[in-house]
């Protein structure tokens, strides 16, 4: 929903902290406010303030832009009479904020009264109080047929306990799960989310004792709580969404993907599915062209040859077919073509010959099999299985990743932004507050390593080669660029970074795993992608030893961890979701290298050109330029 001058919201506790910065920001939209709340000093100077801002959008008002609604939430008429008053004097409702809430002095064990003005109270205020303003908001906004969008501010104590104040955890619990049981009333057109914050300075939090405060990083911004609100608010896909806010961390979703899989009845079903086709219906060929691996060899353009094929038709009961549009380059590419990652010794391996080449692509299904019936023909798909060197290529149905367009920045989101996301929280283990290095930082795994980690609250570091690349990452965030044509990448870590680095994301391999290794602090991940640097070569990918290195890691308590996406492929389908929703709303970048292959004939240019150590960003093969042309304009 767009915020535009002249919609209204109602907010409840609006006379102080969170709610009266609400309204103030809905004031600097242009929004009429009805400010709720039971201190009347406070809630009429905060409308007179969002009166003085609503001035520069509305001249010659014959109602008041905002009014001030005396009303103690837990008296249901009351809180129903401020909501008549506010559709009398604005003629309906866009947005509620049921913000009201309070805090318990007296732990509830130790309290010997009624609870009528103590625990009980709380109750009624945080979370009944808070039910009923979404009942009756809803109905109005149904009955209005608009759209309309509640936010129920909750808090981080409703995410985990707060042993000070139980009834407070307690209610902002029970606010968090009523808010995530509405998905339902989006069908109405009314979306209702929920904002958990964690210490914000307000006249309530400034009660806490200061250790637990400074324990979490200290106070958020009120500017972090407003963005969240507004991207609540904004984001159309934003239903029953619980947006967890903290100093350590920024802004997230919660539950995450994977937590939501441990009570889905079917967690492999995704949100993309429903994905309507908007793509022009697919000619299916007699024949078409595909990228075959004929000979075992690290030389990719001598291990490979582009062949033409027939098109078999119908497709299997259980596969589809896939045209696809554009198809990912990788380093480990060549590795593929020397039947690296196939088990047996080399004759075994040479028997598989010839088979076909290309880990990733994105493209549209074409057809499929008559026992599909969860993917329907024209729906975006990815693919993360040999063959998307192709025009066509046939695959079981059960392994395609529905996903919102065919476009090269899904399929940066592969194999390069899948290794990232769930490598580093996989091998890495990484939370927040510390320091993660990235090497080859500007390349097509780098750059999402170094976004993630930043938005996970870290401080990055990144290697790279090149101005341009030291340009990218510095726009994508990170705090410290090292150059390594301009600078000593081990200089730089042992006088800025003595106490090492928490995490490093090594995909280079060599004397520069080595440096790592060396780099690494106490209790410290180094995660191994990959080894870009052993990969060429007149004999190709060769095993290196690595002296001490049980010595060293076991001196520091230290870890390092192999990580190959193959063997999470349950995650992959969560973890693509997140990436694009975090590249939609304007949180993740994704950059492509601006060198355009086209055409299959292409690829062992595009593979040549990724191991020249040039590119800047993924090197994306579009597989059918015209057909891309189309798909780019829809």
């Amino acid at each position: 929903m767009e915020l535009k001058p002249g919609m209204s919201a109602l907010v409840t506790g609006g006379a102080s902290g969170i709610g009266k910065a609400l309204c103030i920001a809905f004031a600097q939209k242009g929004l009429f406010v009805t400010v709720v709340d039971f201190s009347e000093e406070n809630g009429r100077e905060v409308a007179a303030l969002v009166q003085k801002e609503n001035k520069k959008f509305h001249r010659d008002l014959r109602v008041q832009s905002s009014i001030f609604v005396k009303c103690d939430v837990s008296n249901a008429d009351n809180l129903a009479a401020a909501f008549e008053k506010h559709v009398q004097m604005y003629g309906g409702l866009d947005i509620c904020i049921n913000c009201a809430g309070i805090a318990n002095k007296t732990l509830v064990y130790d309290d010997t009264s009624d609870g009528a003005r103590t625990w009980r109270h709380a109750v009624n205020v945080n979370l009944v109080a808070v039910i009923d303003g979404t009942r009756i908001a809803s109905q109005i906004m149904r009955s209005q047929k608009k759209p309309g969008v509640i936010i129920n501010i909750g808090s981080a104590a409703g995410l985990y306990p707060m042993f000070f104040d139980p009834i407070y955890s307690a209610t902002k619990g029970g606010v968090v799960m009523f808010t995530r049981s509405l998905v339902p009333l989006k069908r109405h057109g009314v979306r209702v989310n929920v904002l958990c914050p964690e210490f914000v300075q307000t006249d309530m939090v400034e009660q806490m004792s200061r250790k637990i405060i400074d324990s979490t990083g200290g106070y958020l911004k009120m500017e972090d709580i407003i963005n969240g609100a507004f991207e609540l608010i904004q984001d159309e896909s934003k239903a029953g969404a619980c947006l967890w806010i903290t100093k350590r961390r920024g802004m997230e979703y919660w539950p995450t993907p994977e937590e939501r899989r441990k009570y889905m009845v079917n967690p492999n079903k995704s949100k993309r599915m429903l994905t309507k086709n908007i793509y022009p219906s697919i000619q299916t060929p007699e024949s078409f062209q595909k990228i075959v691996v004929h000979t075992l060899s690290h030389n990719f353009r001598n291990a490979t040859r582009l062949e033409r094929v027939q098109l078999r038709l119908p497709v299997e009961p259980h596969s589809a077919l896939v045209k696809i549009i554009y198809a990912g380059v990788n380093a480990s590419d060549v590795n593929f073509s020397s039947g690296r990652y196939f088990s047996g010794n080399t004759k075994e391996v040479a028997s598989r010959l010839p088979f076909d080449a290309g880990f990733e692509g994105v493209g549209i299904v074409a057809s499929v099999g008559d026992s599909v019936n969860h993917i329907k023909v024209g729906t975006p798909v990815a693919l993360m299985t040999f063959g998307s060197y192709a025009e066509f290529t046939q695959v079981p149905a059960k392994h395609l990743l529905p996903v919102p367009r065919p476009d090269p920045e899904v399929v940066a989101m592969l194999t390069s932004g899948l290794t990232a996301s769930i490598g580093l929280e996989k091998a890495g283990q990484m939370a927040s507050g510390q320091v993660v290095l990235v090497t080859a930082a500007a390349g097509g795994t780098g750059q999402f390593a170094v976004q993630l980690a930043k938005l996970a609250g870290n401080k990055v570091v990144a290697t790279c080669g090149g101005e341009s690349k030291a340009e990218l990452l510095a726009s994508l965030g990170v705090d410290r660029v090292i150059n390594y044509r301009n600078e000593s990448v081990k200089d730089v870590l042992k006088k800025e970074f003595p106490r090492g680095v928490d995490i490093i994301y090594e995909s280079v391999g060599g004397e520069m795993f080595d440096l790592c290794l060396n780099a690494l602090a106490v209790h410290g991940h180094l995660i191994v992608i990959g080894m870009i640097s052993q990969y060429q070569g007149e004999d190709g990918w060769k095993p290196k030893n690595y002296t001490g290195l049980c010595e060293k890691i076991l001196a520091k308590s230290q870890t390092v961890a192999g990580f190959f996406l193959v063997q999470y492929a349950h995650l992959w389908q969560d973890h693509l979701d997140k990436l694009f929703d975090l590249y939609a709303s304007g949180k993740l970048k994704v950059s492509l290298d601006p060198k355009k292959f086209l055409g299959v004939a292409s690829v062992p240019d595009a593979v040549e050109y990724l191991h020249s150590g040039k590119s800047v960003g993924k090197v994306v093969v579009c597989i059918d330029p015209s057909y891309g042309q189309v798909v780019a304009k829809l």
